[in-house]
C-alpha cells in the first residue's frame, strides 16, 4: 500500500476531481459512511458506550468526522460534536455542520475550554472520542487553547479515533508541537500519511486502518513510498522444489564473534539456517574459535577469520569466498582496524550479495569508503539501527529521526546500496528509488540480538535466491534480491510478534525470535 504526503494526497484529490469528476464532497460522504461502518463493526457492536463525542476543528478534517457523526446518528447512535472554532470553518465544514443539525447530531458551540472540561469531568459514561481537530495540514505550534482541549481528550477519553491523523501530528514530518492526541485507532483517508510512521508521530497513532474515499484506484497509484505487507512476500515461497539438495538452497557465510560477543554469530548463523539456507558456515577470529565450537549449533560448519595483519594471509584462508552465495559480516566481531580490513576485503573481494551489520557498519564510513560501495556489482545490504546509522552518515541522532527516509535514500543513491534502517518503524530503501516502511512496533524486539537474528535471516534468504542475469552479463537481475530483503524483514517481525504472544515483550528473547520462525512463514502462506 502507497504512503503519501500532503502534497501527494493534493495532487492525488486534485486528479480525482478533475479526470474523474470525484468532488471533495464526494470523498466527504465516502469518508463519513466508511468511517462509521467502521466504528459499528468494531467498537459500538460489542460494547455500551455512552453518548459518541466528536472534536470538530475548523478545516476538512472536522468536515470528515462531522460526515462521520451523521451517518452514526442516522443509524441510531447519539451523536455530539463540539465545534471548536464557532466563527470560523472551511465551506465543506459549515456544510457538513448544517447537514449534521437536521440529522439530529447534538451541536455545542465551544466558547471556553471550561466547556470541555465540564462534560467529561460531569459525565460518567465511556466515551468513544473522534478527532477532527486537526490534518495533515497543521503546523507547529498549536495554541494554549487547543493544548488544553487536547490534554483533557487524552486524560479523558476511554477510545479515541482519529480521522486521517491524530491531532497536533505533522502530516509529512511526525512533529509533534506541544501536545498531540494520543489516538487508539487512526482512520486514515484513502491511504496512509507519513507522518504516521516518522519522528515522533509513529507513537501517536495508535493502529492505522486506511478507510474507503472512494477515490479511484487508478489516481493513487504510483508513489514510492510503501507500506510492507505479508501478503505481497508470499512470491518466494513457491521458489522451493521439494527435489532439490542443500546445495541449492545457498551456502551463507557469517563472519563475526570476538571474546563476549560470540553469541551474536551464533544467532545470526542459526537464523540464516532456519529461513531455508541449504549450508551455513560461521566464522570468527582464531583467538575465538574454542568459544564458538561449544555455543554454535552442530548443522553449522565453523572456520577461523586470521589474527595476523598479513593480506596473504588473509586471502589464503578467505580465498574460497565463491563457495558461498552470501555473506554476512559484522555480528559481535568487535571495533578495531583489523575488522575493517577484513570487511573492505569482503566487499572488494566477494562478487554475491553481503550483509553488513553491527561492527561492520561502525568501522565504515560514508565518505572514506563510497568507491568501495560504487565498485560492487552484486547487492550490498547495510542493517543498521538509528545510532550506527547516524555515526556512518556522520549525523546525529536526532536528525535522523527527523528525516530518515530523505537521508536513506541519499545515502542508497550515492552508495548503489540497500538499507535496513531498524526501529520501531524500520525503513528498507533500495538503489529502485523505492522505501518500505515496516510498522509493527514492539517492545519485545527491543532486545540484545533481535538485529544479529535480522542480518542472519536476510543473508540465509538472499542466498538462496538464484537469479537470472542481466543481458550485459555483468549484474545479477536485482529484484528477487530486493524481495528476500523484504522478505526477512517481515518473517522477523512476524516472529517477533508470535514471540511477544508466548512469552511477553517483557520475557522474549532473540532466541525466540528464531524459535517461532516457521509460525512467520506459515502464517504469510496462509494469507489471502
Amino acid at each position: 500500500m502507497r504512503v503519501v504526503d500532503k502534497n501527494e494526497m493534493k495532487e492525488i484529490e486534485n486528479n480525482s476531481a478533475s479526470e474523474y469528476g470525484y468532488s471533495e464532497n464526494l470523498i466527504i460522504e465516502t469518508v463519513g459512511n466508511s468511517g462509521a461502518t467502521y466504528i459499528i463493526e468494531n467498537h459500538l457492536s460489542h460494547k455500551k458506550y455512552g453518548e459518541l463525542v466528536f472534536m470538530i476543528g475548523k478545516g476538512n478534517n472536522g468536515a470528515d468526522s462531522l460526515s462521520i457523526a451523521r451517518h452514526l446518528q442516522n443509524k441510531g447512535y447519539i451523536c455530539r460534536a463540539f465545534i471548536l472554532f464557532p466563527e470560523e470553518g472551511s465551506k465543506e465544514l459549515l456544510y457538513q455542520i448544517s447537514m449534521a443539525k437536521k440529522f439530529g447530531v447534538k451541536i455545542s458551540e465551544v466558547r471556553n475550554v471550561e466547556q470541555i472540561s465540564s462534560y467529561f469531568t460531569q459525565t460518567q459514561d465511556e466515551y468513544i472520542v473522534v478527532d477532527g481537530i486537526l490534518g495533515t495540514g497543521f503546523r507547529s505550534p498549536i495554541s494554549n487553547y487547543l493544548f488544553e482541549i487536547i490534554n483533557i481528550i487524552n486524560q479523558s477519553k476511554t477510545i479515541t479515533i482519529s480521522v486521517d491523523i491524530p491531532s497536533g501530528v505533522n502530516g509529512d514530518t511526525g512533529e509533534i508541537s506541544s501536545a498531540a492526541i494520543y489516538a487508539d485507532v487512526t482512520l486514515a483517508v484513502c491511504l496512509p500519511k507519513l507522518g504516521l510512521y516518522v519522528g515522533k508521530g509513529a507513537q501517536y497513532g495508535g493502529k492505522i486502518l486506511p478507510i474507503y474515499s472512494g477515490i479511484p484506484k487508478e489516481a493513487y497509484q504510483g508513489g514510492d513510498k510503501f507500506l510492507l505487507s505479508p501478503i505481497e512476500n508470499k512470491l518466494l515461497f513457491k521458489k522451493r522444489n521439494k527435489f532439490d539438495h542443500k546445495n541449492r538452497f545457498g551456502h551463507v557465510l557469517v563472519i563475526g564473534g570476538s571474546p563476549g560477543l560470540c553469541g551474536a554469530l551464533c544467532l545470526a548463523s542459526e537464523a540464516a539456517l532456519k529461513v531455508g539456507a541449504g549450508l551455513v558456515t560461521a566464522v570468527t577470529w582464531e583467538t575465538n574459535y574454542l568459544d564458538l565450537s561449544s555455543k554454535v549449533l552442530p548443522e553449522v560448519m565453523t572456520g577461523v577469520i586470521p589474527s595476523t595483519e598479513n593480506p596473504k594471509v588473509v586471502e589464503s584462508n578467505l580465498r574460497d569466498m565463491e563457495k558461498y552465495d552470501s555473506v554476512v559480516i559484522g555480528p559481535g566481531m568487535g571495533i578495531s582496524e583489523k575488522t575493517r580490513e577484513i570487511v573492505l576485503y569482503v566487499l572488494n573481494n566477494f562478487g554475491g550479495p553481503v550483509v553488513l551489520d553491527a561492527d561492520a557498519i561502525k568501522v565504515l564510513s560514508l565518505e572514506k569508503d563510497k568507491n568501495t560501495f560504487l565498485s560492487r556489482k552484486a547487492p550490498t545490504v547495510i542493517t543498521p539501527h538509528i545510532g550506527e546509522f547516524a555515526k556512518f552518515v556522520s549525523q546525529n541522532k536526532e536528525k535522523v529521526l527527523e528525516g530518515p527516509i530523505d537521508l536513506i535514500k541519499d545515502v542508497v543513491d550515492s552508495l548503489n546500496c540497500c538499507i535496513v534502517l531498524k526501529s520501531s518503524s524500520t525503513f528498507i530503501a533500495f538503489p529502485t528509488g523505492e522505501v518500505f516502511i515496516n510498522y509493527f512496533p514492539n517492545d519485545g524486539m527491543a532486545t540484545g540480538g533481535s538485529g544479529d537474528v535480522l542480518a542472519g535471516m536476510i543473508g540465509g534468504l538472499l542466498g538462496q535466491v538464484k537469479p537470472e542475469r542481466a543481458s550485459s552479463q555483468l549484474f545479477r537481475r536485482p529484484d528477487p534480491f530486493y524481495e528476500s530483503i523484504c522478505l526477512g524483514v517481515m518473517a522477523h517481525t512476524l516472529a517477533g510478534k508470535r514471540a511477544s504472544e508466548v512469552f511477553g515483550t517483557r520475557s522474549m528473547t532473540a532466541g525466540a525470535i528464531i524459535d517461532h520462525l516457521s509460525e512467520s512463514f506459515i502464517e504469510m502462506e496462509n494469507r489471502k
